[in-house]
């Protein structure tokens, strides 16, 4: 094994400079999946781009196809030799927006070397994971040997902005993916350097909760202590989610799973954070129980006269978006139902309140019994010399749910280079090419121990 693991490693390692070259001319594509933030070109140019590079790391047959959502998905497949099971690894190309670009220390589109680690928009998610594999791919290939298992390979183009298009995808067309082990390399390790596999997600059920009390605005001044505020109203129904030390409290729902994996230590997940000093962290029980395991309800945004420019008037109408993660276990549709109730009978002074309900998105939780799952385990191992660490995940990948109802029977594991560090979605993303290069070692292991 050890003989293997070096081998493998100088193969990846000689590759590095040609990954950071390759990272770089993906980043710089604005990959945004929505055509107000950036040409529908630069998602084009971004699928071509990853079609070629897998077709240059030994997948033949790769194609481009335009999904329900008009995202372009990148499906590919290279056999295997006959016995031997067939691997999907998973991706995505699209981004998240830069957002305000002032808050940036580098250019957001142009890959920028800093202490050492990769910066820019899609660095870790989802691009840095989309090298990861060609990186394991060409480790394999390189000394002239065919891969010894079969590969499908899948890189999505509007993941980040839920479009859906995939998910149809293999409703439609369950042969582009069936396999017997999916790697689904859109997560992290929960630090640098610590093996982690992602074993569930959490999923959504989302609202937005309108309240309406007047007729239009009114003085304040002459009209202030008895005219119904409708702002008021949603301040005090939004008030009732969350109890005083701050653990979500939707009438109706279980808020007492706990975690049995990995802990996340609170110093760590301060610092993760960004808490400010001084400032206590919510949920009564431990971290990874509220992050991993609970129901937990966010505002997302709240429609209300702004401080600038406010008038003394008293607001007749305002509204809140809600975000419900949902843990494995609950039923995100009953989940969205008590929320809405909850809401409904939360509001004071008769006020009138709609409820719009969002697409809920399902939980997932890994089966990790499989000869799948601990081959993998045995190839995070060798790769970082370490056990693994069992982990979850806050967010949600519709995807894993439609996969497992399309096949039942295969192995779904999730991993990346998305660790704490990497501040996906936010300014200044980065990744740490230390996992993008360990990731690919013990990919290239996985696959060559899996057959």
């Amino acid at each position: 094994m050890v003989e293997r693991v070096d081998e493998i490693r100088s193969r990846v390692r000689a590759q590095m400079p040609t990954a950071r070259d390759e990272l770089a001319q993906l980043v710089a594509f604005r990959s945004i999946a929505d055509p107000r933030q950036a040409p529908p070109s630069e998602n084009i140019g971004a699928a071509g781009w990853v079609a070629d590079a897998f077709r240059g790391a030994g997948i033949p047959s790769v194609d481009l196809i335009e999904t329900s959502d008009g995202s372009t998905a990148v499906v590919g497949h290279r056999p295997g030799p006959d016995g031997a099971p067939t691997v999907l690894l998973y991706s995505h190309y699209d981004v998240q927006p830069a957002g305000d670009e002032a808050l940036w220390e580098s250019p957001p589109f142009t890959l920028t070397e800093r202490d050492g680690r990769w910066y820019g928009r899609g660095a870790a998610d989802c691009k840095g994971n989309l090298v990861m594999h060609l990186l394991a791919l060409r480790a394999l290939t390189a000394g002239g040997e065919p891969l010894p298992v079969g590969i499908r390979i899948v890189s999505e183009g509007s993941e980040e902005t839920g479009g859906g298009g995939l998910e149809h995808l293999v409703q439609e067309r369950p042969d582009l993916f069936a396999a017997d082990v999916v790697i689904i390399a859109d997560t992290g390790n929960v630090a640098v350097g610590v093996p982690t596999l992602t074993t569930s997600l959490r999923g959504i059920a989302n609202v937005v909760v309108h309240v309406e009390t007047l007729a239009g605005e009114l003085h304040s001044g002459m009209y202030g202590g008895s005219a119904p505020d409708a702002l008021a109203a949603l301040v005090q129904m939004l008030s009732t989610l969350r109890d005083l030390g701050g653990n979500t409290v939707v009438d109706g729902l279980d808020t007492a799973q706990v975690w049995d994996g990995v802990a996340y230590p609170e110093d760590r997940f301060r610092a993760d954070a960004g808490v400010l000093d001084g400032v206590r962290l919510t949920g009564s029980d431990t971290v990874a129980d509220a992050v991993w395991a609970r129901p937990a309800l966010t505002i997302l945004g709240i429609d209300a006269p702004p401080v600038v420019g406010s008038a003394a008037a008293i607001a007749p109408r305002a509204s809140a978006r809600l975000n419900l993660r949902v843990p494995p276990g609950m039923d995100p549709h009953r989940a969205q139902d008590a929320l809405v109730a909850h809401l409904e009978k939360a509001a004071p002074w008769g006020a009138r309140v709609t409820v719009e309900r969002e697409a809920v998105g399902e939980p997932f939780r890994a089966r990790t019994s499989g000869p799948g799952y601990t081959a993998l385990t045995a190839a995070l191992t060798a790769a970082y010399g370490r056990g693994v660490a069992v982990a979850g995940q806050g967010g949600t990948i519709p995807l894993c749910t439609v996969l497992a109802v399309q096949f039942p029977d295969a192995e779904i594991v999730l991993m990346g280079v998305e660790e704490p560090r990497a501040s996906i979605h936010a300014p200044n993303e980065s990744v740490d090419p230390s996992e993008i290069e360990n990731l690919a070692v013990a990919e290239a292991l996985f696959l060559q121990g899996l057959a």
